[in-house]
């Protein structure tokens, strides 16, 4: 192992480069759909020894950072474009007007987020000292940046690094205690103690110290999963999955053709041994037409009701402004009565950028960007969440395509909701891995709250979780049906260290003391 790693750190110029974009590659097969963690545990520790051969030619902050920049650039670059090629994939689905954008979305962006990792990675080198302490100095920096990039500029927090430590339920559960953020910490400290093994200082202590995280991590985990809490009241619940292509979406002549089917599932005969639903479920804008439009389609909802029941459809919102402001558009979650009456709606306030509107819009317009967000939208941001209850007094908290991915928006859920709902519409990607990585990080906020969580998806995967992370039952990818389940409201423990996505400051500050520690220790020892 010490003659493998000194190759490594002896490696130079595009042969480096090289192996760190494979090394990137390696890691994102921790990701859904193929859960490899175990490759992490070989990508890590490269990249440590990829660093410790990166010494520039001049000394100075500046010398030590730009060579691992490049180092940790390429090795994002590898990462996320291996776990995010499919994003590009929503733009092949009116490919004669959107093909040309298709790299920006499969190259650029895995380029754009590799950047949080290059600077990751040269701050680490700034920090780098002898031993385990160098690792303490990338589990800090890689913390750092992962929620920088959770927060900068909107947000993009998706495959963040600490899911390749939570490919199963039994791993999931160190989530209810760490939160996202932390996770990314200790799984950068975990992957990358094995490097330790070729580098010799600190090696007994670092493989002592992996033992000991990877049986805290899954000991808990199986504790955490024997815990019975007391059942509450239920409610029956019915998701429908109409597996609707998106390019037939919004075609005005298929309009009638989706509404049916919707009607129908929603309204297919209750399997024998389960309940009538007392919640309908349909996916973010299942609705293919503005209920203005089509003021009859509420009528012939209501008639599909019983007397009890509540329809939550994701649905276009429409308001109408004063003359200058125009009409304002919102991807929203409507829940509609047995009488036909809209009695709630819940816009999405987190917007995906250069999906559902154009950030910075006089500047991008006029590199053609308009049109890519006008396909689809552009939608307003909602101004507030709120949870809408249903029968039983139960209350259900929605959140809209992509805003599950954010721990943050998710914080105070506990409080204010029973049960999440996720609405979402993958369909824009396909059979590909997204469907697959965005389900797993909507099963890890059912962990972090310690709520069930309803996930109703056009095309999959949906999904009924408890707070632990356990599927209840689930549609695969392309299913058309429905799923019908009853959800025992019960809640997981409420142990958390501090609430969900809050915690990187703290566990990434206990890292970054140890690295300048370490760092400190070098500079006054002799040579």
């Amino acid at each position: 192992m010490e003659g493998l790693a000194g190759r490594v750190i002896l490696l130079s110029g595009w042969r480096r480069s090289l192996l760190a974009f494979a090394a990137g590659v390696a890691a994102a097969l921790a990701l859904p759909p193929f859960d490899f963690f175990a490759a992490c545990f070989v990508a890590f520790p490269i990249l440590v020894w990829l660093l410790d051969g990166a010494v520039g030619e001049r000394r100075g902050l500046f010398a030590r950072f730009r060579p691992a920049f490049s180092v940790g650039w390429w090795f994002g670059f590898g990462y996320f474009l291996f776990g995010l090629w499919w994003i590009g994939k929503a733009l092949l689905v009116d490919a004669e007007n959107f093909a040309w954008a298709f790299p920006f979305a499969a190259v650029g962006l895995p380029a754009f987020l590799a950047l949080f990792y290059g600077i990751a990675a040269g701050l680490a080198r700034v920090l780098w000292s002898d031993g385990i302490l160098r690792i303490f100095a990338l589990a800090f920096s890689f913390a750092l940046m992962e929620w920088l990039r959770a927060n900068i500029l909107t947000g993009f927090p998706w495959n963040s690094i600490g899911y390749a430590a939570m490919p199963t339920v039994l791993t999931m559960q160190s989530a209810k205690v760490f939160g996202l953020n932390g996770m990314n910490a200790l799984a950068v400290l975990a992957f990358s103690l094995p490097s330790l093994i070729g580098t010799r200082k600190n090696r007994t202590i670092g493989i002592c110290l992996l033992a000991g995280l990877l049986a805290l991590h899954l000991g808990y985990g199986y504790a955490r999963l024997q815990s019975k809490e007391e059942a509450g009241k239920s409610i029956a619940i019915r998701i429908v999955q109409p597996s609707v292509l998106q390019d037939e979406k919004w075609d005005a002549a298929e309009q009638s053709r989706i509404f049916a089917l919707l009607l129908d599932l929603s309204n297919a005969p209750v399997p024998e041994g389960k309940a009538k639903p007392d919640v309908i479920v349909w996916p973010e804008t299942a609705v293919p037409f503005l209920f203005g439009d089509r003021p009859e389609a509420l009528v012939q909802i209501g008639s599909m009701l019983e007397d009890g029941q509540t329809l939550l459809a994701g649905a276009v919102r429409v308001e109408t402004g004063e003359v200058s402001a125009g009409e304002r558009y919102y991807n929203s979650v409507v829940a509609i009565g047995s009488d036909g009456v809209i009695q709630d709606a819940v816009d999405k306030l987190h917007l995906v950028p250069f999906g559902e509107y154009l950030p910075f819009k006089s500047v991008l317009e006029n590199f053609g960007l308009g049109p890519v967000v006008h396909a689809i939208g552009p939608y307003s941001s909602g101004s507030s969440r709120h949870a809408i209850t249903v029968a039983k007094e139960a209350r259900i908290l929605p959140f809209i395509c992509y805003e599950v991915i954010f721990p943050q928006l998710l914080s105070d859920a506990q409080n204010k909701s029973d049960i999440l709902l996720n609405v979402t519409n993958d369909a824009w990607f396909g059979v590909s891995p997204g469907p697959y990585q965005h389900f797993r990080q909507a099963q890890i906020r059912a962990v972090e709250t310690g709520l069930p969580l309803v996930r109703a998806a056009n095309n999959g995967i949906s999904a009924v979780v408890d707070p632990y992370g356990r599927v209840v039952d689930a549609l695969d990818l392309n299913a058309v049906g429905v799923l019908d389940v009853r959800l025992v409201l019960q809640r997981g423990d409420k142990f958390s260290l501090t609430l969900p996505g809050t915690n990187a400051p703290f566990l990434a500050l206990c890292f970054g003391v140890m690295a300048l520690l370490g760092r400190s220790i070098r500079r006054l020892s002799p040579n």
